[in-house]
Order: C-alpha cells, then sequence, then structure tokens
C-alpha cells in the first residue's frame, strides 16, 4: 500500500489492537460456552446500535429466539463500526462474526486470512460516496485536482475515491489522499481542513442532514461493485457451522422485512440522545435503507465482481497483486436453517 501520514496511520493500527486485546481479555466465558459437547454456543456479535437489523432483533427477541434453534445465545461487544479493526478481531479470536465490506474484506484477508465470508448484500448505490459542501464550489470529479479528500484506508472510501478518478481518467497522484480514521472526519471536514470526504451511510446521512453536505457522486454513479458482506471467524464456521447458517438465515429474512417497512428499523432503543436518528437523517436514510438489497449466499455473480474489486485493488496499489476471495467463501445451505 501507498504510505501517506504515517502517524495517523499507525495511531490507526494501535487502537484497532488495544481493541482486540480489551475483547481478547473479556471473552474467555464465550469461548469456554462454545467448548463442550452440547453446550450452548456464546455467539460474540459488535452491538447493531440503535438502528438495523441487529438493533431490533436484539429488542425484539428475534435473534435470540432464531439462534436458540441451533443452541447458541449472542454476547454483543463493543460496537459495529470500521471493519479493519473487526478483522484483527475475528484474528485475534475476539469476536465471531462481523459485518464489513468486501474492500474492507480483500484488503484485511491479504494481510492475516482469519475469517471467512458467507453472505453479501448489493452495493449501496444511494448512500455511499464523495460529499462535498454544498457551496464548495467543487461540481465534477475533476474539480478534485489539486484538493484534499478524506478517506480511510484500504476500504470503501479509498475504493470510491480511486473509482470515481479512473473513471473520470484523473491520474490518482492528482488529488490529496487524507487518511482519518472515519471517527475522526467529521469535524475535519466541516472545518475545511479536507474539501472532500469518500465514505458510507453511516457517515454520510448525518452529515447530508446536518451538515451543508451534498454528493458530488455516489457509488450508483461510480459503478460500484463494493458489496457488504458478512464475516465469521475461521475457528467458529468450522466448529459451529449450523450456528453461521442460523444467523444467515435470520440476516436474509430481517433484510427483507426492513426492506418493506425500514422506518421500523430506526431509533429501536430511543428517539433522543446523541444515538438518535434525527428528523432530518431520518428523511435522509429512508430512501437508502429502501433501496438496499438483503443478505444473500455468495454465489458466481457475487465472485465475479469480488474478483473484479480485487483486480482494481492491485491495479491501484492497495494490495500486492490480485487477491483471490474464493478460497475464503462459505457456500451456504439455506434449506437446513431457518430464522422463521
Amino acid at each position: 500500500m501507498n504510505v501517506r501520514q504515517p502517524a495517523l496511520a499507525l495511531t490507526a493500527l494501535i487502537a484497532a489492537l488495544s481493541l482486540a486485546a480489551c475483547s481478547s481479555s473479556s471473552s474467555g466465558s464465550a469461548r469456554a460456552d462454545a467448548g463442550g459437547s452440547g453446550a450452548t454456543v456464546t455467539v460474540r456479535i459488535p452491538d447493531g446500535g440503535n438502528s438495523g437489523v441487529l438493533a431490533l432483533g436484539r429488542k425484539d427477541g428475534s435473534l435470540a429466539k432464531a439462534l436458540a434453534k441451533v443452541h447458541a445465545k449472542v454476547a454483543w461487544t463493543g460496537t459495529a463500526g470500521a471493519f479493519a479493526p473487526a478483522a484483527q478481531e475475528l484474528d485475534a479470536n475476539a469476536l465471531d462474526f462481523a459485518e464489513g465490506s468486501i474492500t474492507s474484506a480483500i484488503a484485511a484477508l491479504a494481510q492475516t486470512p482469519g475469517f471467512k465470508l458467507f453472505s453479501a448484500v448489493d452495493p449501496d448505490e444511494l448512500g455511499e460516496g464523495i460529499l462535498v459542501k454544498k457551496d464548495s464550489g467543487i461540481n465534477s470529479v475533476s474539480d478534485l485536482v489539486g484538493k484534499k479528500v478524506a478517506v480511510w484506508h484500504g476500504g470503501t472510501s479509498e475504493y470510491l475515491l480511486l473509482k470515481a478518478l479512473q473513471q473520470n481518467h484523473i491520474p490518482a497522484d492528482k488529488v490529496k489522499r487524507v487518511y482519518l480514521q472515519p471517527n475522526q472526519v467529521g469535524p475535519v471536514f466541516n472545518s475545511g481542513q479536507v474539501d472532500a470526504w469518500s465514505t458510507w451511510a453511516t457517515y454520510s446521512v448525518p452529515a447530508l442532514a446536518n451538515s451543508g453536505a451534498r454528493f458530488l457522486t455516489t457509488g450508483g454513479q461510480v459503478g460500484s461493485d463494493n458489496y457488504a458482506v458478512w464475516a465469521v471467524r475461521n475457528g467458529f464456521a468450522t466448529q459451529h457451522p449450523e450456528v453461521v447458517k442460523a444467523l444467515y438465515a435470520y440476516l436474509h429474512d430481517a433484510g427483507l422485512k426492513q426492506q418493506q417497512n425500514p422506518a421500523a428499523y430506526l431509533n429501536v432503543k430511543t428517539s433522543s440522545g446523541p444515538e438518535a436518528v434525527s428528523p432530518a437523517q431520518r428523511a435522509v436514510e429512508l430512501p437508502i435503507d429502501k433501496a438496499l438489497g438483503t443478505a444473500q449466499p455468495i454465489g458466481a455473480t457475487q465472485l465475479a465482481h469480488f474478483a473484479t474489486v480485487a483486480q482494481f485493488f492491485a491495479a491501484q496499489k492497495i494490495t500486492k497483486g490480485v487477491f483471490d476471495v474464493k478460497p475464503y467463501v462459505i457456500d451456504i445451505d439455506t434449506t437446513t436453517a431457518s430464522a422463521k
């Protein structure tokens, strides 16, 4: 990978490793539960927060009910966020499942293949993209030449920026990439220290609703192949395939319900406070959530798109050579498990 802003990259790595170490120290009972024959398997999943299928599944008990059928229960660990630290936790046996993007998964697998992928959701064409301020005067991707764009290294945001530049025949080195952790970018973007921000819906929705931002281009407009993917720790997948199937079935069924009634999956725990989705954010997010697909098995179509991403990352020198994702994919047999 190209190394820019090494101090920030080192800080992010130290933070991720510290998170993995903390999670490891608190997960001994989870591993013990999963050990003995006939014992209840404890499944460590990042907390889904206040919105989404995991949040509602936690509140109404539907996820617990689905997993109980295969003698499993959930232990919520930390919070869902960027996939890079979650991938390190999977590798360190501090986490069993996590969701991320295929771009982040390829970057992580190319370094430490400690997990496999078992499900994919079609790329988010509306909620991912490059943000600029409404009054920035930046009206086309070509206007980014000579500008600073905030990205997260080797994942969705860097991928979207590079795709947009390629689409417009702009050499990547004509735009300055500023590498920041995703939760650091908001204040930097709002203060004008960067000119644009390449990101995904978790961060684009509040920025669009509250910060006077607009999309310069979206994932759909750049032809993104950035599927969302679900990952499972290698050892867990080997020991408990029935739990992987049960979680997949829950995610698939819950995703279909979310498409039909996305409003029911917002502000699941609270409608006030810092976790809450504001009315302005809700107006932005509902069309995005309604357009999203649901969890599906990873088949030939998905693998072809994954290969395209891997080839792109190699060409852009994000990875060293083309990484073959196929050996790290689980073929889910959905007929043997159901979340109903």
